[in-house]
């Protein structure tokens, strides 16, 4: 599960950066991490599921909600 970025002709550090960054947020790295960042009970965890499942079911077909 590495991420690996090798250099480009001519590429920027910062460039390389960018594109590593971009990598770990296709990949869902962040999110896992931000999402272990803290110790969540299981009843927690299974309480937050509940409800995304449940907003899930109550939605109209074909209506998504907007992302801040």
């Amino acid at each position: 599960m590495a991420i690996r970025v090798k250099a480009r002709s001519g590429e920027s550090v910062e460039g390389m950066l960018r594109r590593f960054k971009k990598l770990c947020e296709k990949e869902g790295l962040t999110k896992d991490i931000k999402r272990k960042e803290f110790y969540e009970k299981p009843s927690e965890r299974r309480r937050r599921a509940a409800r995304k499942s449940q907003a899930r079911r109550l939605r109209p077909e074909g209506v998504r909600p907007e992302k801040p």
